[in-house]
């Protein structure tokens, strides 16, 4: 079976699994987001690995009530992983896996912390609630200065985040209103194994981060 065919495989595996215990209205949710996903896949724009992170994601917020969407447009350049609207809110989570590009490879660490400062940055303000979804395998390095509020930050702090958002991202750079307002309200594990995506603040999750568990 080629890769193509895997991906499908997989998703639709997935999907299955994850639709017990749905509502009609539920499934076909979850049903309308994994075509919008197998269509993307044709023109090689998603990865399996990111997708079933969605999926799983997506199904806990359609059984919260939310309309969601997946590889969502918010401007043309700009492409959110999860969108979610209830009422008059909205919810943007953006998985983060940990891969490194090759090209990274010597300064890991400071490209991680980047990444996630721009998404924190240029994400949450495009929405009333931003939140990160990872699998319980890898830990999230959130900058200390982002999990405070915003107006308990220095302006050294803030200079701080844009010059190390800058250092990966300048097509189109952040803005320092983008940095001074940014927030992380929750954080998003996902355990696409037993098929749970579990929310936490983000204070509680780096606080708990280091703790492992008996299997």
């Amino acid at each position: 079976m080629d890769r193509n065919g895997k991906f499908v495989e997989d998703i639709e595996a997935l999907t299955t699994k994850l639709s017990y215990g749905l509502q009609l209205q539920e499934k076909s949710s979850l049903n309308t987001l994994k075509n919008h996903l197998l269509e993307l896949q044709k023109s090689n724009i998603v990865k399996i690995n990111h997708s079933v992170m969605e999926l799983v994601c997506a199904k806990s917020l359609i059984q919260k009530g939310y309309r969601v969407h997946v590889e969502h447009d918010l401007e043309p350049s700009l492409i959110c992983d999860l969108y979610a609207a209830k009422g008059d809110g909205s919810h943007i989570i953006e998985i983060e896996t940990g891969f490194i590009p090759p090209e990274h490879a010597l300064d890991p660490s400071n490209y991680l912390l980047a990444r996630i400062a721009s998404k924190i940055t240029r994400y949450s303000n495009h929405t009333g609630k931003f939140a990160l979804g990872t699998p319980p395998h890898y830990i999230l390095p959130i900058p200390q200065t982002l999990l405070r509020a915003p107006r308990s930050r220095s302006a050294e702090e803030l200079k701080t985040i844009k010059t190390l958002c800058d250092l990966y991202y300048t097509n189109p750079p952040v803005t320092m209103d983008e940095v001074r307002n940014a927030r992380l309200h929750s954080v998003y594990t996902i355990d696409v194994d037993n098929l749970t995506a579990q929310e936490i603040d983000p204070q509680s999750y780096m606080r708990n981060r280091f703790t492992c568990e008996d299997p």
